[in-house]
């Protein structure tokens, strides 16, 4: 019977071949060339950040998803940033489009102040175009900026 001080020494020992043999394939880059993809980060993506009806101040939820997007795309390189405000139905046509100007000019500022690391910014207004359905149903979850951030890898 062995001891348990010599099967210890011959699990490392095996511990240390199996180590090798993983380091080797490692290293061969035709190996590992089809395991390796970008970040999917670095891949154009959108998203959606909500206000309080008129209102275009960010909420702390809204600022913390406007931090996250532009820590995921950090690494990228980041050609263009589209940031298109949005308005309910109710009130105005005009004060709806004042409104859902305000909003994407916030969102933009917070991804520069979250420093996203983008060429140019695109904004656009749409007010309340398109918030009443073909049935007249009001659509309230307009009340929202759209984000579509193209990104790849450096």
């Amino acid at each position: 019977m062995r001891s348990s001080t010599h099967r210890r020494a011959l699990a490392l020992a095996g511990l240390i071949a199996a180590s090798a043999g993983l380091a080797a394939c490692a290293s061969d880059p035709f190996v590992r060339a089809g395991l390796v993809t970008p970040p999917a980060a670095c891949r154009g993506h959108t998203f959606e950040v909500y206000f309080r009806e008129d209102e275009a101040r960010l909420t702390d939820p809204a600022r913390e998803a406007v931090r996250l997007h532009a820590r995921l795309v950090a690494p990228c390189r980041v050609r263009a940033v589209e940031v298109l405000g949005l308005a309910s139905a109710t009130g105005d046509a005009a004060r709806n489009l004042t409104l859902s100007e305000r909003r994407a000019v916030a969102v933009a500022e917070a991804l520069v102040e979250a420093g996203l690391p983008a060429p140019r910014f695109q904004l656009f207004a749409a007010g309340d175009r398109g918030a009443l359905t073909d049935t007249g149903t009001a659509e309230p979850l307009r009340r929202r900026v759209e984000v579509r951030i193209e990104a790849g890898t450096r």
